[in-house]
């Protein structure tokens, strides 16, 4: 039992004494082992036994965590009697209020212990890493040494048997010089003896007339040989030469023991994420070998699109940086750009091979939003931009901050892996939004793109260019369409499968997101145009509202008023409309299948068509004279459109099936 078990459990468990008789005065003692003699001991505390009937005390104290001392406590003359309540109460908070000081000192050094037990325990396994790696280094040494031992035997056996081969060689040759010169004597002596013994045969001749025959030629034969001088000189020399070996090979392989050898070749590590700005790269490799380097060098070069990375011999110049870490950041360079890189080591002896090559990409540069792409409604928006990079990038990463009516920003929301150039975001309705792009490849992100303002309090669209009419002009920024006075020859037009050949119109890029939208346009009053929704497949050489792909309301000026038509399949009810609307609102709901017409100034509701879209429909606006057409939207639908505006004239419906 520890101290806090005694003052910390459900009760406090009270130790008592029986009072002993007379000078009996023997207690017992619990001892336990001490575990650190630096910790305090506590002062001596009273408790008092819940036996009412005894007044007896016991003191006890602690010197460490784990161990108890029980002494017995005898009650001084001045603490004599019966002890009040309000002594007991005190007794009690000393009792706590020195355990919760004990408990945290107890705590502190526990602590400190704790955290030299770490350090110990790192400190150990450092010194079994460096153990290893000494040991490793000592076998590598002794395969080295052992290595310069059996180069060294080999040279010299090879330079052994070199000297032997030539040694015979020589032998061979002063044996055979001394052969074909005792082949010479042997004959001189032949040809000396025949001469002797002719001489003597004809000095033993009796016949004269004979011996004066021969005597003659035998005479010039002798004087012919007594001419002939015999070289008596040896060939060669009976003592070898004994020339010095060349052993200076072996001399400098003995020598190259004690000599730091040249480093192996480097590894220059793969790119990894986050290791690069639009400018900077960070490069790490690594020596697997025990080599002793005093600086690396760092060689870079950018890889063009027509040079292949493999291709050393092209290519733009090559940099290069010396440094002394196995790491290095290199800068002033291009953005999205692909840079080969390989490295070097040296020191004392020699440069190592260069690593292998490999190819690191700087972080892209920003994207740019097509902000005459992009459309939004109250529940969402779709963000388009383009790269700008040379170089294909991994993906993108979308950010969008709400901003209050404060203009302060709130916390930034992020859609991470978006693979292409374009991201249907959901949003709340109401908000305002800041919209950021970035680009992603292995480097890391780029830059923020320019921000781009979204509301959500209404719908926003574009007209699409490449779906106008030759005869339309579209205004710059996308709202705004025009028909001119002058007629635009046959010749001069030019339609391809997007654009309508037939009708002067142009289709608007709303938003693909069921729910509802809402827009305005306003026309002047002698302008002849046909507004509504198509589908994208709508036939570009019909007029909108003549087949069943489009549903749109049609002005038409006749000699005796203004016709409103509201045509879907060439079919329109027969409505008549008693104020001209310069401004008509349009209001388009998916999900209850309704198309509706409102004149705004008046809160008038015109028309409605109900159809269940099959498909995503676009804004249809046509000009059926010349004459301007504007978008408006952006406007927040008004707050009665859901009832049609009850208090309006006219209320108009159509159900198509």
């Amino acid at each position: 039992m520890d101290l806090y078990e005694v003052f910390t459990g459900s009760r406090l468990d009270v130790i008592t004494e029986e009072v002993l008789s007379g000078d009996e005065e023997h207690q017992e003692e619990v001892k336990e082992d001490e575990v650190n003699r630096d910790l305090p001991t506590k002062e001596a505390f009273v408790v008092v036994s819940e036996k009412a009937e005894t007044r007896t005390f016991q003191r006890f104290s602690t010197d460490t965590n784990d161990s108890l001392r029980f002494e017995a406590y005898v009650p001084s003359s001045d603490e004599e009697g019966t002890p009040s309540p309000d002594s007991s109460v005190d007794g009690h908070d000393d009792v706590f209020e020195e355990h919760k000081k004990s408990e945290n000192k107890v705590n502190n050094i526990r602590t400190k212990l704790e955290e030299k037990v770490v350090e110990m325990e790192n400190f150990a396994g450092h010194l079994e890493e460096i153990f290893l790696t000494v040991e490793d280094n000592f076998g590598r040494q002794e395969q080295h040494l052992e290595q310069h031992y059996n180069d060294v035997l080999q040279t010299l056996s090879q330079r052994y048997d070199e000297r032997a081969a030539a040694l015979g060689e020589e032998k061979k040759r002063r044996l055979e010089a001394l052969y074909t010169q005792l082949l010479g004597c042997g004959r001189t002596l032949d040809a000396s003896k025949d001469l002797i013994e002719t001489a003597q045969e004809l000095y033993r001749t009796e016949d004269k007339r004979l011996f004066l025959q021969a005597v003659m030629p035998t005479m010039k034969r002798i004087e012919e040989f007594a001419k002939e001088k015999p070289d008596l000189t040896l060939v060669t020399t009976l003592e070898f030469d004994r020339p010095l070996a060349n052993l200076s090979d072996v001399k400098t392989m003995m020598d190259s023991i004690n000599i730091v050898p040249a480093p192996s070749a480097p590894v220059i590590n793969p790119q990894v994420s986050n290791s690069a700005t639009p400018t900077s790269l960070r490069v790490c490799w690594s020596l697997f070998s025990d080599d002793s380097v005093e600086y690396y060098e760092l060689y870079y070069r950018p890889v063009l699109e027509d040079t292949p990375a493999a291709d050393s011999t092209k290519g733009p110049d090559v940099s290069n940086v010396k440094v002394k870490e196995t790491h290095c950041s290199v800068g002033d360079l291009l953005p999205n750009a692909q840079y080969e890189l390989w490295v070097t080591a040296t020191n004392t002896t020699g440069i190592s091979p260069a690593s292998e090559k490999a190819v690191y990409m700087t972080v892209p540069s920003p994207p740019f939003i097509r902000q005459r792409e992009c459309s939004s409604c109250p529940e969402a928006a779709l963000i388009r931009w383009e790269s700008r990079n040379t170089n294909p990038v991994d993906s993108y990463t979308v950010e969008l901050i709400e901003t209050g009516t404060d203009g302060q920003s709130g916390v930034t929301e992020s859609i991470v892996a978006v693979p292409t150039c374009e991201s249907l975001i959901q949003l709340q309705s109401g908000r305002q939004y800041l919209i950021y792009v970035r680009a992603v490849n292995i480097g890391g992100p780029s830059e923020r793109s320019e921000a781009f303002t979204v509301s959500t309090t209404g719908t926003i669209f574009h007209l699409q260019q490449d779906t106008a009419h030759p005869c339309l002009s579209i205004s710059e920024d996308g709202f705004s369409m025009f028909y001119g006075d002058e007629e635009l020859p046959l010749s001069a037009m030019t339609f391809d499968d997007n654009t309508f050949a037939r009708c002067v119109a142009v289709l608007g890029d709303l938003i693909p997101v069921r729910g509802r939208h809402y827009w305005e346009v306003e026309v002047e009053e002698d302008t002849e145009y046909r507004i509504g929704v198509a589908y994208e497949d709508t036939q570009r050489n019909s007029y909108l509202g003549g087949t069943n792909t489009s549903w749109c309301m049609r002005h038409v000026l006749t000699p005796s008023r203004h016709k409103y038509e509201f045509l879907h399949s060439g079919w329109s009810p027969d409505i008549r409309i008693t104020v001209n609307p310069v401004r008509i609102g349009l209001s388009l709901n998916y999900e209850r299948g309704i198309l509706s017409f409102f004149n705004v100034d008046l809160e008038q509701h015109l028309h409605t068509f109900y159809c269940s879209f099959l498909h995503y429909v676009h804004p249809c606006f046509a000009l059926d004279n010349p004459g301007a057409l504007t978008v408006r939207n952006g406007v927040a639908a008004p707050d009665d459109l859901d009832q049609g505006f009850p208090n309006s004239e006219y209320h108009n419906t159509a159900r198509l099936t």
